[in-house]
């Protein structure tokens, strides 16, 4: 399955991943999450509905736009990503990093 990125401006930049985030994906995912923020600074929402895998590559794509935004004080919040990617957030102690939404 190719990834793709869906998005809506709205109150927060809502970013919809499709596919698997990883080493050969978050390239292509940071410029284009980049882009958009750069055209409207305002908090990201990534919604892992069709989000089906991440990688440490694609967390850590996730830690740089977190880094980038907060210089701006903006925050990153995710919602519907599956239960093995919430575990993987456990794990690594990033659900403590970004806000995590039902």
């Amino acid at each position: 399955m190719a990834f793709e990125i869906n998005y809506e401006n709205k109150e927060e930049l809502i970013i919809y991943p499709v596919g698997e985030l990883d080493i050969y994906t978050i390239s292509e995912f940071k410029e284009k999450v980049m882009k958009l923020y750069e055209e409207d600074k305002k908090n990201i929402l990534i919604d892992g509905d069709k989000l089906e895998y991440i990688d440490s590559t694609g967390l850590g794509a996730l830690i740089y736009i977190l880094n980038e935004i907060e210089k701006d004080n903006n925050k990153i919040a995710i919602r519907n990503i599956t239960n093995s990617i919430r575990k993987l957030f456990t794990i690594t102690k990033l659900d403590n990093v970004f806000e995590m939404r039902s």
